[in-house]
């Protein structure tokens, strides 16, 4: 069966109307939890530091990304600065932090789109989207009007709020947020977010009632879905134990979760003992066989 996105079935008018419900919540920003209340189509800059246009780092066909994304032409990706959260750990800093890209039109994202289909990837994954979601809207809707049919990927750090994911309910195909910690103290030294812990359990509680588990075709590529990243921290930080069992109980017993060995000390960790070192193998395996005996899904790196 030939696939359809959901975008493409969602219709025009529908989501020229999400578009402009998008735009509106600009005059008085809201699209985070954080709710800054700025004007940003006017300039304004909240906690994010985006503005009116979207801020793109770089974008084209990336093979760093977990399997079913990847297959074997790449996730068409699209690296977008800044970011809700405010990680001392983040690998990416010099996009999160310093805002490393350059402003582009609503036009312009849509043909980077456009561009990723042609080059033949399987998907358009949209990395640190939160706070250009009516930017992104208003270009996928150009896109879709000439053809756009590639799964849209929502990769997110999990701090949203609910009412920017259901103006997203029919247009993203695959989410893959972070589930980073489950202690508000952890949220808040970390990533500046006290409210994270709960804030990522509602979102991912929203993100499965829209797509449901993860589903595969038959090469392996992800179609639709949740997929959950939960990076490993150095002395049991992130709360893996709390995680998987969250997701488990809470979101799907056939939840798809990559269990994240990478940490690494950058940007500011080496200030923040023990992030300051990278976990030990036995650190990765414990959490991966807290994730498996809770009976999820589980990918490891």
């Amino acid at each position: 069966m030939a696939f359809t996105a959901a975008y493409r079935r969602l219709g025009p008018e529908e989501l020229r109307r999400r578009v402009a419900a998008a735009y509106r919540r600009l005059k008085s920003c809201d699209l985070c939890p954080r709710r800054c209340g700025v004007n940003r189509l006017k300039g304004e800059r909240g906690a994010c530091r985006g503005g009116r246009e979207a801020v793109v780092s770089s974008y084209g066909p990336h093979f760093g990304e977990e399997a079913p994304l990847v297959g074997t032409r790449g996730s068409g990706t699209i690296f977008f600065a800044y970011c809700t959260l405010h990680c001392v750990f983040c690998q990416n800093y010099e996009l999160s932090h310093h805002g490393e890209g350059e402003p582009v039109s609503v036009t312009r994202l849509a043909r980077m789109m456009l561009a990723l289909e042609l080059m033949g990837c399987h998907n358009i994954n949209l990395v640190s989207p939160t706070h250009f979601v009516p930017q992104i809207l208003a270009a996928l809707a150009k896109a879709a009007a000439e053809g756009l049919n590639l799964p849209i990927v929502y990769n997110t750090g999990g701090y949203e709020s609910l009412e920017t994911l259901k103006l997203l309910d029919g247009i993203i195909d695959i989410y893959m947020p972070d589930f980073k910690y489950t202690d508000p103290e952890s949220a808040a030294k970390y990533s500046g977010a006290r409210d994270y812990p709960q804030v990522v359990k509602e979102a991912l509680k929203e993100m499965q009632r829209q797509v449901g588990d993860l589903t595969l075709n038959e090469q392996g590529v992800a179609l639709r879905g949740l997929l959950v990243r939960h990076l490993v921290l150095p002395e049991n930080l992130a709360g893996t134990k709390e995680v998987v069992a969250f997701l488990a109980r809470e979101v799907s017993p056939r939840c798809f979760i990559n269990v994240m060995a990478q940490y690494y000390p950058a940007y500011r960790a080496r200030e923040f003992p023990p992030l300051n070192r990278r976990i030990t193998p036995a650190e990765y395996e414990a959490a991966v066989k807290l994730a498996r005996d809770a009976g999820l899904r589980v990918y490891r790196d």
